[in-house]
C-alpha cells in the first residue's frame, strides 16, 4: 500500500489497532516502515530493518512515495551516537529529541531532508557501513546500562533483552531480527562456553522452566560476565548453567545455546 517513516523520537508498535493494546515494539525516528493494512486512523506496517510487523498510529509517520523510500533506503545511513540529543527541524522551526540508535538519511555537514523538511543535527553519529568489531560492540552496550526494561523497548528510557542486543548491533551496522527466539537463529552455534568471546550472544529460557523456550539473550563480557536487560540493564555471571544475579543470589535464566555473530 506504500511506505512511511518516524518523524518522531520514538513511537510504539502495537499488537492491535488500538491505545491500549499490547506495545511490542518500538521505532525510533528516520527508521522506514512498509505500510500493509489501513483501518481507521491506524497502519499495519512490516518495519523495514527486521521484517517486524504490528500497528501503529497514523498520525506519528509520514507517508512516502516509492522515490522517496528509494531515496533513503538505497544508501547507507547515519546512526546518532548520543544517549539523547536535538534534531533541529529547520523547515517547520522546531526541534525535538532523538534518542541513541536513531537514523539520519543521507547526512551531509549536519543536515539532511526527509522529502522537503530539512533538519539539522549536530551531535555525535556512526556510519552504518564502517568496519565493526566486537570491542566497539561491547563499547556501545555500556551506554545502555542501567536503562530500564520496557516490553517492546528499544530505547535508552526503556529497553528489552533482544531490543538491547537489536540496538547494540544496529549500532555496529549488524543486523538482528526482533525476538531472541529469532536472534537465536542467526550466527555460528558456539558448542562450549570456554569458546565464546566478549560481544557474542548467549540465549536462555528460565531457570525453573521444564521447556527449551527461548525468552532471553545477552552479550557476552570477559571474566564470566555478561550484559542484558531483565528488571534494568545489568551485569551479572553466567556460567554453564545459566545468569546468576547476584542481588538475588540465584541463577535466574538457564543458558540454552551461544552464538557467534561475528
Amino acid at each position: 500500500m506504500g511506505y512511511g517513516i518516524c518523524n518522531l523520537s520514538v513511537i510504539p508498535v502495537r499488537s492491535e489497532p488500538s491505545e491500549k493494546s499490547e506495545m511490542v515494539s518500538q521505532v525510533l525516528f528516520g527508521e522506514l516502515l512498509e505500510i500493509i493494512q489501513m483501518t481507521n486512523n491506524w497502519c499495519k506496517v512490516r518495519l523495514i530493518y527486521d521484517n517486524y510487523e504490528g500497528w501503529v498510529d497514523i498520525k506519528q509517520i509520514i507517508p512516502l512515495s516509492e522515490e522517496s523510500y528509494s531515496k533513503i533506503n538505497d544508501f547507507p545511513q547515519s546512526l546518532t551516537l548520543d544517549l539523547v540529543q536535538i534534531l533541529v527541524d529547520d523547515t517547520r522551526n522546531g526541534m525535538f529529541p532523538v534518542v541513541l540508535g536513531s537514523c539520519l538519511p543521507n547526512l551531509v555537514n549536519n543536515t539532511f531532508y526527509i522529502d522537503q523538511n530539512k533538519y539539522t543535527y549536530e551531535g555525535q553519529v556512526t556510519d552504518t557501513g564502517a568496519e565493526n568489531s566486537k570491542e566497539n560492540i561491547i563499547e556501545n552496550a555500556y551506554m545502555y546500562l542501567n536503562t530500564p526494561y520496557l516490553w517492546g523497548g528499544r530505547s535508552p528510557f526503556g529497553i528489552d533483552c533482544s531490543g538491547f542486543t537489536q540496538m547494540v548491533y544496529k549500532l555496529n551496522g549488524i543486523k538482528l531480527l526482533r525476538d531472541a527466539k529469532q536472534q537465536a537463529k542467526q550466527g555460528e552455534t558456539l558448542n562450549l562456553t570456554s569458546e565464546a568471546e566478549p560481544g557474542d550472544l548467549a540465549f536462555f529460557d528460565k531457570f525453573d522452566s521444564e521447556e527449551e523456550n527461548i525468552t532471553h539473550v545477552g552479550i557476552i563480557l570477559k571474566n564470566n560476565k555478561i550484559i542484558h536487560a531483565s528488571g534494568k540493564v545489568r551485569i551479572d555471571t553466567i556460567d554453564h548453567q545459566g545468569i546468576f544475579n547476584t542481588i538475588m543470589n540465584k541463577y535466574t535464566h538457564k543458558l540454552r545455546i551461544i552464538k557467534k555473530i561475528i
